[in-house]
């Protein structure tokens, strides 16, 4: 019993250090024609959003449209990486990796 208390506790260290270390790590997202690269950490906090110079010409639909797809994909990178970061911890890929 102590045993498997152990390991626990080891698995719950290992799993505080994954998510500091998702905090310090960042993943891009990048939009098809680059007016909008986002910036995401592992745990999913937007470190930055970037606009083209051209990004503001275009019609306000459109901006809406490309600003939500590049964020949304930011996000899925970034739970893919956690999943990985947390896969190698458990041992077992977890969905989405």
């Amino acid at each position: 019993m102590f045993d498997k208390l152990k390991e626990l506790m080891q698995l719950k260290s290992a799993m505080e250090e994954v998510k500091r270390q998702l905090e310090k790590e960042t993943v891009t997202a990048e939009s098809p024609k680059s007016e909008v690269v986002v910036v995401i950490n592992g745990a999913q906090e937007i470190k930055e959003i970037r606009l083209s110079a051209g990004f503001a010409s275009l019609e306000k639909a459109k901006m809406e449209k490309i600003l939500a797809e590049t964020v949304n994909k930011a996000v899925r990178d970034s739970h893919k990486l956690a999943a990985q970061k947390l896969g190698a911890v458990t041992g077992f890929q977890l969905p989405g990796a």
